[in-house]
């Protein structure tokens, strides 16, 4: 392969220097053309004399002709400069390079107007048609990659759009469809040559040894490399920059009426080019010479007797993650990787989930079975692209939520029983970030809308009934696990329940949120907040900073109703929010001598609903959790609570769903499927990242438009 890059180097050289000869060839010619000029105007002075006018006109002659030579000479020079500074490099747009079309917005914009009104108006339950554009880009299929392996972008795209060509999203919460139906237009083309190489150059360099690893149904033990996603991810921003021109402002974010490319990288690397412990190869000299085809025995070893896998700051291991810019990677190369739920089948992912090459030229049993296994291929291949649509790109809403307010106030309450550290105390591990909270927070919402998130503690001990509902909400079940010893083991599992917490907190958020405003910015609280006089005695019974009557009243006698309604003509005083304010209260149980292994449900830190997040935060160590990443178990650190306090608030502000969820008619409940759970996000146990990624971000203020067409609709019936 080092020979066939230097012959190329040199066919290219050899270009360089064939122009040069060629220029000094046309230069000895013109030289005899002036000889044969000056020549011949003395030829001419001789005969005639010593004319004034014939020596005039040969010198003017000879002069033109000089003045030709040179001219051709500066431009054929110019073309010589030119093609050596031409060589193609890997990201270069040059002049007359393929603009990238941004057909489904630019091909329908004048059906969108009637849509909407057939929409609205339509008594029949059918969905705005929304155009959803997917760029699905293929690196390494082009016969330069592994196994040399080529795919018909334009059939792939023939068949996404016949098999894919719809898709409507679904609500979490209330498991029915939303109001809009995605019409999916697929680009699918593939990358160029010196893209894969230098994206190959990248990879390699990053691959760190990381033990050794089976290969795929019980194979042998080859060694192991692991790959930070996170170091190879702007070498893949410098591809989606360069082929939808993002850097060139072929797109301006202002004023623009079109969301941005969203892309799918499809990878096929070369095992044997990337392969680490090979440091003779330079990739370098393959950039733009010729690859040459594998024969049998080359195709054998196309796997490089190694694996690597790639982890998204430091989370689970996978083959496919989501960039925190517009694009998922999908390497085809990588793994094959196993991760997922103990003991449940649904959603894990397995050497069989993603299609491998490997299965397409091994074993041979002819052309017929070699034609089969392609096709299987691309279907595979197919409804990977199809599941990335449906879990990240357009993905269902989480909560129902319509927010037309112009101001969002976030208070962040940590409710603590001890004195031993301070949560919201800067530079320590288990510190919360509130200004990086209110930077992810703002990119969700919609245009013009305020937010303010304050934070501040309360003491556990202060407030009895928040007390009370945190030790009622202590809930206990059974678990049976498998152990080494391959027997079925059964313990008991304490959680905090989400749903009892809630129902005693929202009543305390308002009073709490209000002191944490008017400590932090007086000016702002009058802004969110309408205060009222507290005008009769309060009740002996009653708590400090609750203004309600406690639970067990609610389940009173008919004469405690009569009381209540007697007692309705001397009402306390009460806070309310000014016209125009969400309020969110992110509670923070920050408790101490608990069980060291105390969870949420679901084996999580957070708990939401379409008002209120609650994160559980205490000091012990690592918590085994009931998820696997190859043969180790994923941990949950409870003192780290930055992650899990923006996954609720992606939840409940923006509206996101987890990339690993969705809703499903036929089950009647939200199925898992853990392909995509790996990237920039904070939800899950295989993520570990506190950003999400512009993506998701694009999907929330999708999920807006989505809300306010969802509203318009039930306004306009109800009128009708």
């Amino acid at each position: 392969m080092v020979s066939d890059g230097g012959s190329e180097t040199l066919q290219n050289s050899s270009v360089g220097l064939g122009s040069v000869s060629l220029w000094l060839r046309l230069c000895r010619v013109f030289s005899k053309d002036s000889v044969l000029w000056d020549s011949g105007s003395g030829e001419s002075q001789q005969g005639l004399g010593s004319a004034a006018a014939c020596n005039t006109g040969a010198f003017l002659k000879f002069r033109m002709v000089r003045m030709k030579s040179y001219y051709f000479i500066a431009i054929l020079l110019s073309l010589i400069f030119k093609e050596s500074e031409s060589a193609p490099q890997a990201y270069r747009r040059d002049p007359g390079h393929p603009q990238w079309h941004h057909g489904a917005f630019q091909d329908v914009k004048d059906s969108v107007r009637s849509d909407v009104r057939q929409m609205l108006h339509s008594r029949a339950e059918v969905p705005f048609q929304v155009p959803l554009e997917v760029n699905v880009v293929l690196i390494g299929f082009n016969g330069d990659g592994g196994y040399r392996y080529t795919i018909d972008s334009q059939k792939l795209e023939e068949f996404l759009r016949v098999s894919f060509p719809s898709h409507r999203p679904s609500c979490l919460e209330t498991g029915q469809p939303l109001d809009i139906e995605h019409h999916i237009v697929f680009n699918t083309f593939p990358a160029g040559q010196a893209e894969l190489i230098a994206m190959e150059r990248a990879l390699k360099s990053s691959m760190v040894p990381a033990g050794t690893a089976r290969e795929a149904n019980f194979g042998r033990e080859v060694p192991l490399f692991e790959v930070e996603a996170t170091t190879v991810e702007p070498e893949f921003q410098k591809l989606y920059s360069y082929l939808f021109d993002i850097e060139n402002g072929g797109y301006s974010v202002e004023g623009m009426d079109r969301p941005l490319p969203t892309a799918i990288f499809v990878v096929n690397f070369d095992k044997v080019r990337i392969d680490p412990r090979n440091k003779e190869l330079d990739l370098e000299s393959l950039m733009y010479g010729r690859i040459t085809q594998l024969n049998d025995e080359e195709i054998k070893k196309q796997e490089g007797d190694y694996i690597y896998r790639y982890r998204y700051n430091r989370g689970g291991a996978s083959q496919v993650w989501l960039g925190s810019g517009r694009f998922v990677v999908v390497d085809l190369s990588a793994g094959p990787c196993t991760y997922g739920k103990i003991e449940t089948e649904e959603g894990s992912v397995n050497p069989k989930t993603l299609p491998r090459l490997q299965n397409v030229f091994l074993p041979k049993s002819g052309a017929g079975s070699e034609q089969s296994a392609h096709d299987i291929f691309i279907g595979q291949l197919a409804a990977v692209v199809a599941s990335t649509v449906e879990h990240v790109i357009a993905p269902d809403v989480r909560y129902e939520t319509v927010d037309m307010t112009t101001r969002l106030l976030i208070p962040i309450i940590v409710l603590q029983n001890h004195n031993r550290y301070y949560i919201m105390e800067k530079g320590h591990n288990y510190s919360i970030n509130v200004e990086a909270i209110e930077a992810e927070v703002k990119k969700m919402v919609q245009q013009g809308q305020e937010v303010v998130i304050v934070g501040g503690t309360h003491a556990l001990h202060r407030h009895e009934k928040l007390a009370i509902a945190v030790s009622k909400a202590m809930r206990g079940h059974s678990l049976q696990e498998t152990k080494k010893d391959g027997r079925f083991h059964v313990h008991t599992k304490t959680y905090l329940d989400g749903a009892i917490l809630k129902e005693e907190m929202e009543r305390s958020a308002d009073v709490l949120a209000a002191g944490l405003l008017e400590v932090s910015d007086p000016s702002l609280s009058s802004k969110f907040f309408l205060h009222q006089n507290w005008m009769d005695e309060t009740d002996g019974a009653g708590d400090s900073i609750l203004k309600h009557k406690p639970l067990w009243q609610s389940y009173s006698s008919q004469r405690g109703k009569d009381k209540k309604k007697r007692s309705e003509k001397k009402k306390q005083g009460d806070l309310y929010r000014t016209y125009g304010t969400r309020v969110v209260p992110v509670f923070v149980l920050s408790l101490a001598d608990v069980d060291e292994h105390l969870l949420m449900e679901d084996d999580s830190l957070v708990w939401t609903s379409n008002d209120v997040v609650i994160v559980l935060q205490h000091q012990s160590e690592k918590i085994p959790l009931s998820y696997v990443s190859e043969i180790e178990r994923r941990h949950a650190i409870p003192s780290q609570v930055q992650r899990h306090i923006l996954a609720g608030l992606a939840s409940v502000v923006g509206g996101l769903s987890a990339p690993y969820e969705k809703a499903s008619r036929v089950h009647e409940r939200p199925v898992v499927n853990w392909l995509l759970a790996v990237g920039c996000h904070p939800f899950g146990p295989f993520s570990n990242t506190s950003e999400i990624s512009q993506m998701l971000r694009d999907v929330a203020l999708l999920i807006l438009s989505a809300r306010d067409c969802e509203m318009v609709r039930r306004i306009v019936a109800e009128g009708s």
